[in-house]
């Protein structure tokens, strides 16, 4: 298999949105604008961060433009490992906002070829499920749990971090539809629109991939649920455990 990583390469952090990416690029030493093929939208910067080499891309919302992004990234540095930041919608019942899914599976949430022999959310041709290799899986799981700390306004201590299965797809998940997906999916903690694409963009290049996202708002909140958080205030959440799991490559 062809592959882009090398052991020896930066980490290759992608983040949908600008506030997303800021969290992370603020903790940058040394920052570097890059240059990127892209017309507008997609921005990458490139230094150190926790003392490990790091490119930080804004790749810009949904499939479609989280696999073009992630491609170049890949292609264009080579790295030893592809995360992905920022937010994303809790979808199991019991997440909080504010919680750090450490994603270790990845399966796209609309995506239907049952009728052909397929399970729910696989791609014919594709696995039933991307998976994050268990090393990577438990460092990033590891981050997480140093990153721990107060994630809501007034210094409340926050719900901590899941591991588990993401959802992704070109869909909006709001509380109409947030019910069938649970059913099929019962395992899956959370729902965004790029994270499988790049999981799958990484696994096609031979990189490996995980994932550290928090819950900015619940697909479909019980009553009474506080069910939104501040895209900031979710940013810095997953920024800390990215730059802990950076930690982790330099020592």
């Amino acid at each position: 298999m062809t592959t882009s990583h090398d052991p020896t390469g930066p980490l290759l952090v992608l983040a949908a949105m600008a506030e997303e990416a800021a969290a992370v690029t603020s903790r940058l030493e040394g920052p570097e604008p890059l240059w990127t093929p892209f017309a507008d939208g997609v921005t990458a910067v490139r230094g150190t961060l926790a003392g490990c080499e790091s490119v930080v891309v804004t790749t810009g919302i949904g499939i479609a433009a989280a696999t073009a992004a992630a491609t170049w990234g890949i292609l264009a540095h080579r790295p030893r490992v592809v995360i992905a930041a920022g937010s994303c919608g809790g979808l199991a019942a019991d997440v909080e906002v504010g919680t750090l899914i450490v994603g270790d599976a990845f399966t796209y949430s609309i995506a239907d070829a049952t009728a052909f022999g397929y399970a729910p959310g696989q791609v014919p041709g594709g696995p039933e499920r991307f998976l994050a290799e268990d090393a990577w899986a438990a460092a990033a799981e590891d981050a997480a749990g140093r990153a721990a700390g107060p994630t809501v306004p007034g210094g409340a201590q926050g719900p901590g971090h899941r591991r588990g299965l993401m959802l992704s797809g070109d869909a909006f998940v709001t509380a109409a539809i947030a019910e069938p997906m649970r059913e099929r999916f019962p395992a899956a903690l959370s729902a965004d629109m790029e994270t499988t694409a790049s999981a799958r963009t990484a696994a096609a290049l031979g990189v490996p991939f995980v994932a550290l996202r928090a819950v900015s708002d619940l697909c479909g909140p019980a009553a009474g649920q506080q069910f939104h958080l501040e895209l900031d205030l979710v940013s810095e959440t997953s920024a800390r455990a990215v730059e802990e799991f950076a930690r982790s490559l330099a020592a």
